[in-house]
C-alpha cells in the first residue's frame, strides 16, 4: 500500500480536469472559514512532492509547499467566507459557499471536484466525497495546504488588527491564552458570536467554569 496521498482518485475520473478542494478554519472561535481547490498535472514530475494533509505538516513546509503548487498546478484557488456569512449561513453552508469561491477562483474550471470528508455540498461541478480524503488525494491534500496557509496569514494580519487576543499565535482557535483574552477583554468584531465560549461571555458567563470540552462548538 502507498504510503501518503496518491494520484489515484483523481485518474479515475473520466471528462474533463478534477480538481481537489478542502476547508481550513471550521472550529476556531474567530475569523473567516477558508477553502482551496487545487487542479495537479496528470504528470508525476509537475506535481510538489511532499504533499500531505496540512495537518501533519510544519508551518514552513506549508509555506514552502504553497509556493509549489502556485506554481506547478495546473490552477489553484482560495475563497473564503466572512465570520458575518458564517453567522447568517451557519457554518457548514458558509465553508461551501468558501469552497464554490475557491472553484470559481480557478482559471481551468473543472468538472469533477473531490472533497474532503462526508458532505456533498453543492459545488459549481459533479461532486465525490472522500473521508479522510487529504491523507488519499494529493490535490486534496494541496488544496488543505493552500486553504491552511491563506487563513493563517489572514489571522497574523488580524493579531495586528485586534492586538491582544493571540490570533498570531492560534489563529482563532481553542487555547488557554485565547479563552482567557476573550474573557478579560469581551468578543471582537471577528469573534463568532454563535459560539459556545463567545455566547458565554456575552451572556456574562466564565467559559471556564461550564463544560470547557464543549468549547468549539457552536450552539
Amino acid at each position: 500500500m502507498p504510503r501518503g496521498p496518491t494520484l489515484s482518485l483523481e485518474r479515475a475520473f473520466v471528462g474533463g480536469p478534477v480538481c481537489g478542494v478542502d476547508e481550513a478554519g471550521r472550529g476556531p472561535w474567530a475569523g473567516p472559514v477558508s477553502a482551496g481547490a487545487v487542479i495537479l498535472s496528470d504528470n508525476p514530475r509537475k506535481v510538489p512532492k511532499g504533499l500531505d494533509d496540512s495537518k501533519k505538516l510544519t508551518a514552513k513546509a506549508r509555506e514552502e509547499l504553497e509556493l509549489e503548487i502556485k506554481d506547478r498546478a495546473v490552477a489553484w484557488g482560495v475563497g473564503f467566507a466572512t465570520v458575518e456569512e458564517i453567522h447568517e449561513l451557519n457554518i457548514l453552508h458558509a465553508t461551501g459557499l468558501a469552497m464554490c469561491r475557491a472553484i470559481e477562483a480557478l482559471s481551468v474550471q473543472p468538472a469533477f471536484a473531490l472533497v474532503d470528508g462526508n458532505y456533498p455540498f453543492k459545488l459549481p461541478c459533479e461532486v465525490k466525497t472522500v473521508v479522510g480524503g487529504d491523507g488519499k488525494s494529493k490535490s486534496i491534500a494541496a488544496a488543505s495546504i493552500l486553504a491552511k496557509v491563506a487563513r493563517d496569514r489572514l489571522m497574523v494580519e488580524m493579531d495586528a488588527r485586534y492586538p491582544g487576543y493571540g490570533f498570531a499565535r492560534h489563529k482563532g482557535y481553542n487555547a488557554p491564552s485565547h479563552l482567557e483574552a476573550l474573557v478579560n477583554m469581551g468578543p471582537c468584531e471577528i469573534h463568532r458570536r454563535a459560539w459556545r465560549p463567545v455566547k458565554l461571555v456575552l451572556a456574562g458567563i466564565d467559559p471556564r467554569q461550564v463544560e470547557p470540552e464543549q468549547g468549539e462548538l457552536a450552539l
